[in-house]
């Protein structure tokens, strides 16, 4: 069984080291996926498993971001921040909540009732440097943190709509996270 698995990891290696699919079965292409998944062209399922680490990157990186925005709006004005205070610039609102309810008549599982989750990365950066009496305890610059968010927001084009982020771009993502946190500091 430990040969059998050390053969394994030697096989998953030369996939990743030569950018094969020598077909075999996986516990991540079982059941449902394994019907279709093969349909898919190799060379998009390579650039899918390229882009997967970028996209885990942002995602966490956005997650993160929603939660502080949320965090610190709940801390300055209460739970009721969102409908209750100014701090959220009314057009940004609207277009939240038309999303969640856009989502809603399309029939399909909310992905979330909160609104906030429902802004785009761009209007949490003016969400942020909109209320600087309220982050700006948290960041060193508030013209950084528009830079920075403004960069990740074009960064995010490539990894949200399915097309490979080119090598500079990889390289400019791990700068402007590592500029992110830097700000928190």
């Amino acid at each position: 069984m430990m040969t059998s698995q050390l053969i394994e990891e030697d096989l998953d290696r030369i996939e990743r080291t030569f950018n094969l699919d020598l077909g075999r079965i996986r516990k991540d292409s079982a059941g449902e996926a394994a019907s279709y998944y093969p349909q898919i062209e190799q060379a998009f399922r390579a650039e899918a498993r390229e882009m997967a680490p970028h996209y885990e990157v942002f995602y966490s990186l956005e997650r993160t971001i929603r939660t502080l925005v949320a965090d610190s709006l709940v801390a300055a004005d209460g739970p009721s921040w969102w409908s209750s205070s100014s701090r959220v610039p009314q057009r940004i609102k609207d277009d939240c909540e038309n999303r969640l309810k856009r989502e809603g008549d399309a029939g399909v599982t909310l992905r979330s009732e909160d609104p906030l989750d429902f802004s785009t990365f761009g209007e949490l950066g003016q969400i942020i440097t909109s209320n600087w009496d309220v982050f700006g305890a948290l960041f060193k610059s508030e013209k950084a943190v528009a830079r920075i968010m403004a960069n990740l927001n074009t960064l995010r084009g490539p990894i949200a709509h399915c097309t490979l982020l080119a090598e500079d771009e990889v390289v400019r993502l791990h700068l402007s996270v590592r500029d992110w946190f830097r700000q928190m500091e």
